[in-house]
């Protein structure tokens, strides 16, 4: 947070959640809720209409439960047309444009000092300038359209306060890494992981040219260990066995299907992986922290809207040309079939796969630099109480 500022914690917090597309909402819900805990130690209630859903990456959570704690957090099923008498918190944040209950609305105001939508992540120019922007509500009250973002201009990405140097230990620790892998591993496995076999994360939507992917590794004729959570990508296996049986040798490609695991998990398994594929924006974001070469598939929207916030990104971001072109063949935004040979170029080739390692580096390093988005939400906190 800007040391300027005195910060002027909240005593209460209110998160609105709808689970869209099965984890990305709750996913940024979730560590924003934790994230704010940690910082002001304020009492937080997260709202959320899809326990179950949220339960893969909260083990701790009881989906039959409408009410309980979850690491310091209250967390309560938001069922339609529910009658909600409880006081509206200090700050009330609506993800994504949610829309809290009416009956929640209207009592508001007199108890709510900071109203948010926080939006969607874009890096496109305009963002900046509508970060913040204050609308006059049919309740009386100012709602703050909340913009994510890249720039000192926006409201900055989540991050907590020593995920970094978590990382930097973590990566410096390779016992804490085999005791880790251990549980999802063979002893093959294992030991190709010791020998140097890297490590690559496939998190992606079903449109994902996977068998793309496919191609590329088993013609590389090295070992890998490809790790996808369950459910993604499911005709992998397949497709893996259908090009081995024309391959000229069988595949030293492993396949390792992972369970669903909790947040703090998937970030050290990202901060393992020679490369991650990851998808939408919270395990994006976590990418970009785990400082390791990475790409993207962004939320698909009708007439290819998210090719543009794609481009925005690879422009703001500096992606070299390469990376670039290998990042838009994923999203199908190149020719078809290209994904294959532009992955084999780079990602096998010692060189060039270094280079994008430190160019991830760098990208992480510059951002960090920038506010979080729990201290940009705090610093809007304490001018708004300025003004009482």
């Amino acid at each position: 947070m800007n040391s300027s500022i005195k910060p002027a914690y909240p005593k209460s917090i209110d998160i609105f959640c709808k689970v869209i597309d099965n984890y990305g909402d709750i996913g940024v819900c979730w560590r924003l809720a934790r994230d704010l805990k940690t910082q002001s130690q304020a009492t937080i209630r997260l709202w959320v209409d899809d326990l179950r859903s949220f339960g893969k990456i909260a083990p701790e959570l009881d989906p039959m439960l409408n009410e309980q704690i979850v690491q310091g957090i209250h967390v309560r099923h938001w069922v339609n047309d529910q009658a909600f008498t409880e006081q509206p918190a200090e700050i009330v944040i609506e993800a994504f444009a949610c829309d809290p209950p009416p009956d929640f609305v209207q009592a508001m105001k007199g108890n709510t000092r900071l109203w948010l939508n926080l939006e969607y992540l874009s890096a496109e120019p305009w963002v900046e300038s509508f970060h913040a922007q204050p609308s006059l509500q049919p309740n009386g009250m100012v709602k703050l359209f909340f913009f994510p973002g890249f720039t000192a201009k926006t409201g900055g990405l989540l991050r907590e306060e020593h995920l970094l140097s978590e990382r930097d230990q973590w990566q410096n620790n390779r016992q804490a890494q085999e005791k880790f892998l251990a549980p999802f591993l063979n002893a093959q496995q294992l030991a190709l992981w010791q020998q140097g076999a890297p490590i690559i994360n496939l998190f992606c939507y079903p449109s994902a040219p996977v068998h793309e992917l496919a191609q590329a590794l088993v013609k590389a004729n090295q070992p890998v260990l490809l790790l996808v959570p369950e459910g993604v990508a499911p005709s992998l296996e397949e497709e893996i066995t259908r090009l081995e049986a024309v391959a000229p040798a069988p595949s030293p490609l492993h396949i390792i299907r992972l369970p669903f695991i909790d947040q703090r998990d998937y970030d050290r398994l990202l901060w393992l992986g020679s490369l991650n594929f990851v998808r939408g924006e919270d395990s994006f974001v976590r990418a970009i922290w785990a400082a390791r070469p990475f790409i993207w598939q962004i939320y698909e929207q009708q007439e290819n809207a998210h090719l543009v916030k794609l481009d925005a990104w690879l422009a703001s971001s500096k992606t070299c040309p390469s990376v670039a072109s290998i990042i838009r063949a994923w999203n199908n935004a190149a020719a078809p079939g290209s994904f294959t040979s532009l992955f084999q170029d780079i990602f096998f080739n010692p060189d060039k796969c270094a280079q994008w390692k430190q160019q991830t580096r760098e990208y992480c390093q510059n951002l960090s630099e920038n506010k979080t988005l729990s201290s940009s939400i705090f610093d809007i906190h304490y001018k708004m109480a300025q003004k009482v």
